[in-house]
C-alpha cells in the first residue's frame, strides 16, 4: 500500500505530540510504502535518525509566517502556558502548512498515486485539512484526534489558572474556520483518542458509527517494559510522579495526601517528582510547610529515555492529573509493572483499569486527595494485592506497543481499500 502520511508535528527530539507523531511514522514506515509530509522545523531531527530522505517531504514556512509567529507569541498573556490562546494565535501557521500540502499534492492524490491519505497531526479535533478536497476517490483517514475535554466541575479554580475562559474560541472555530466541517464530514474514517472525543465528534458532526473508531494515540516501545511483575521489597513505599509542574497535573495533591497519612504510615512513604515547571517553587515550599523534607525528592526535568530508570526504581505511579487527554506517562509506568493511582477522567481514566490500580473520581480537590490517601494506605496494609496490580498493569501495557498499534492501523487501511486489498 502506498500511503501519503501527513504529520505536521513529527519530531523525535521533542516531547508530547511531536514525539508521538514520529513514533507513528516510524512504526507505519516498517509496514507500508509511506511518504511522510511534515513541517520543515522537523528536518534536522528527522535527518539525524538516518531516515531515507526520499520518504520525506518538508513544508517550509514563509518569511511572513515566521515573522508573524515571533510577533504573536511575544505578547501572549501568560506566555506559552496559555494554551487556548496560543492555539488560536498560531492557527495561521498551520493554515499555511495545510494550504502548501494541498498545493503540492492535490493533483497526485486526484490521479490516484496514493492508496490512502492519512493525517495524524495536529491531534486536537479543531483543525481543518485542505487536502480532503482532493480525496473524492482516495480514502481519507484522520487521527487519532483527541482533546476538547472540559475541566471537572469541582476544579474551576484550576481551570481559570489554565486560561479555560479562552475556550470559547473552540465553538467559534467550528463555524468560522474554512473547511473544518467539510474535513470531518468527508473523512472516510476518524480515529478518536478518547471516549469523550469520540462522543463529541459523533454528536457535533452527526457521524455514523462506522466512520468513528476509538483508538488511543499513545504507544510504547519495548525499552519501557520489565520482564516480570513487580513485588514490594521493603519500606518505604516509593511513589513516583512524572509530568510538568503545573496546577492541573496535581502534584500538590500527591504531596498533601502524603501529609495526611497517619503518623505511623507517613514515614513509610517516599515520593520522587520528575519534571519541572512554574509550580516547582510552590511545591518545594509545600513540602517544607508539611514537614516532608527528606521524603519528597525533586529530580527536575530529565530526557524521556532517562525516565525509565525512575519507573524501575519506583513502586507506585501516582498521577492524579485532572485533565489529561492522553497521558503517555501512565502507559510507561504500567509497562514498568507499576500499579497506578490516577484521577478517573480523560485518557488516564481509560488506560488504568480496576485491575491495574486505583481510579479516583475527581469530584473535588478534597475528594481526590482523600482518594490518594486511601489508595496509598491500601497498598501499605494489603501488600498481597500489589503483585496482582503489577501483573495486570504489565499485561495491559502490552496492548499499546507501537508494533501492535501500527498493525491495527494497517488493518484499517485494508478495510478502507476493500476489495482492492
Amino acid at each position: 500500500m502506498k500511503i501519503l502520511l501527513v504529520i505536521e508535528q513529527c519530531n523525535p527530539a521533542w516531547p508530547s505530540v511531536p514525539l508521538v507523531g514520529y513514533q507513528f511514522f516510524q512504526a507505519l514506515n516498517r509496514l507500508a510504502d509511506v511518504t511522510l509530509v511534515t513541517h520543515g522545523r522537523n528536518q534536522a531531527a528527522l535527518e539525524s535518525q538516518s531516515i531515507h530522505p526520499k520518504q520525506i517531504v518538508y513544508i517550509h514556512e514563509s518569511w511572513l509566517t515566521q515573522t508573524y509567529y515571533k510577533w504573536s507569541t511575544a505578547w501572549l498573556p501568560g506566555g506559552m502556558a496559555n494554551w487556548p490562546l496560543y492555539h488560536v494565535l498560531t492557527y495561521p501557521i498551520y493554515a499555511e502548512f495545510s494550504a502548501q500540502v494541498y498545493a503540492q499534492f492535490h493533483e497526485s492524490v486526484r490521479r490516484g498515486d496514493y492508496d490512502i491519505v492519512h493525517v495524524i497531526t495536529p491531534m486536537m479535533p479543531r483543525y481543518p485539512v485542505k487536502l480532503v478536497q482532493a480525496c473524492s476517490k482516495t480514502p481519507f483517514l484522520l487521527g487519532p484526534v483527541n482533546g476538547g475535554i472540559p475541566f471537572p466541575k469541582g476544579f474551576q479554580k484550576i481551570a481559570a489558572q489554565e486560561f479555560s475562559y479562552f475556550n470559547f474560541f473552540r465553538t467559534l472555530g467550528r463555524w468560522l474556520l474554512p473547511g473544518y466541517r467539510q474535513t470531518y464530514g468527508s473523512a472516510d474514517l476518524i480515529l478518536a483518542g478518547s471516549t469523550y472525543t469520540r462522543n463529541w465528534l459523533q454528536q457535533t458532526f452527526d457521524l455514523e458509527n462506522k466512520r468513528l473508531e476509538l483508538f488511543y494515540e499513545n504507544g510504547l516501545d519495548g525499552s519501557f517494559f520489565v520482564d516480570r511483575p513487580r513485588t514490594i521489597q521493603a519500606d518505604p513505599l516509593r511513589l513516583l510522579f512524572v509530568g510538568r509542574l503545573v496546577p492541573y497535573k496535581a502534584a500538590d495533591m500527591v504531596i498533601e495526601a502524603m501529609a495526611r497519612l497517619s503518623p505511623a504510615d507517613r514515614p513509610r512513604v517516599h515520593l520522587t517528582i520528575v519534571g519541572d515547571g512554574p509550580q516547582r517553587q510552590a511545591l518545594e515550599n509545600q513540602v517544607t510547610a508539611r514537614s516532608l523534607v527528606g521524603q519528597v525528592h525533586f529530580a527536575g526535568w530529565v530526557p524521556q529515555a532517562q525516565t525509565r530508570d525512575y519507573y524501575q526504581k519506583a513502586d507506585v505511579f501516582c498521577f492524579p492529573s485532572i485533565r489529561e487527554f492522553g497521558g503517555a506517562v501512565v502507559l510507561e509506568a504500567m509497562a514498568a509493572g507499576l500499579p497506578c493511582i490516577v484521577a478517573d477522567y480523560g485518557g488516564i481514566g481509560e488506560y488504568v483499569t480496576a485491575a491495574t490500580g486505583f481510579k479516583i473520581e475527581p469530584r473535588s480537590r478534597e475528594s481526590l486527595i482523600q482518594g490518594i490517601v486511601d489508595a496509598v494506605q491500601s497498598l501499605l496494609h494489603q501488600p498481597a494485592q500489589y503483585a496482582k496490580f503489577s501483573a495486570s498493569a504489565l499485561q495491559r501495557a502490552q496492548q499499546f506497543r507501537w508494533e501492535a498499534k501500527a498493525q491495527a492501523i494497517i488493518e484499517h487501511y485494508r478495510s478502507l481499500l476493500q476489495p482492492k486489498f
